[in-house]
């Protein structure tokens, strides 16, 4: 695995479809009450534009100032064999996108999600999202929403900023942008990168996988994802460690 750069910079359920776009903003429509007992927060998802955001890059937000963490902390990712994140809330985050617009993600949104996390400057992230991105045009990801969140941003490090990168890569979907404390990457027990954890309508985490994954392998595992069948997830790929 390659090394880490040594200065790096979490209710109610819903039957509404999982995602719809409404003017500039994208929409994960839940119904949003209280905290429930088994800690389960409904989302709103809402990210300014394709991609997360289309401001310049002078003017894009790189780092959050804070990214807000409701619910549990689920258990950091070793292994396939033993993750005992499975089964459990995925926790709700609150932050920014690149253009600066709230974005909130996690919990149950009636539809299930997967939530990608990359580093800039992992090249493992940079060989993951053309596949992420051809996977999303050839419609082998349809019917299941996609975020991304940009973690562990620094520009002392190659491919500053994230937001110019996944411009040039035409990424599609949402992105949620990190703190400087890697606070959401931490509340979904990120164990290198990439790093992919994948919720069901429910809320409830149903598996994570750490490191590269072919295109073939996407679709079998976001068609299962979708049909909330059991994810034929590969054992863990070529990944940027987190240590």
């Amino acid at each position: 695995m390659s090394p880490k750069p040594s200065n790096p910079s979490t209710r109610t359920k819903s039957k509404r479809p999982a995602v719809r776009r409404t003017g500039n903003r994208w929409v994960f429509p839940a119904v949003v009450a209280g905290v429930a007992a088994l800690g389960i927060l409904a989302v709103v998802l809402t990210a300014a534009g394709d991609g997360g955001g289309s401001g310049s890059d002078a003017d894009a937000v790189q780092i959050a100032a804070e990214v807000r963490v409701d619910g549990v902390a689920l258990p950091q990712y070793t292994t396939p064999a033993r993750d005992n994140a499975l089964g459990r809330p995925a926790p709700a985050l609150g932050s920014v996108d690149f253009d600066g617009r709230n974005v909130e993600v996690g919990g149950a949104t009636g539809s299930p999600y997967a939530v990608v996390f990359l580093a800039h400057w992992c090249p493992h992230c940079q060989a993951e999202v053309p596949r992420l991105v051809a996977a999303a045009q050839n419609g082998r990801i349809a019917g299941v929403p996609v975020i991304g969140v940009t973690t562990d941003t620094t520009d002392a490090q190659p491919n500053y900023p994230p937001s110019a990168w996944l411009a040039r890569e035409d990424w599609p979907f949402p992105v949620l942008v990190d703190d400087a404390n890697g606070s959401a990457a931490k509340a979904y027990g990120l164990g290198g990168y990439p790093f992919m954890v994948f919720v069901d309508a429910n809320g409830t985490v149903v598996g994570r996988h750490s490191g590269e994954m072919s295109e073939s392998d996407l679709a079998a595992v976001f068609t299962a994802l979708a049909a909330g069948k059991p994810l034929p997830l590969p054992g863990t790929g070529a990944s940027s460690s987190t240590k």
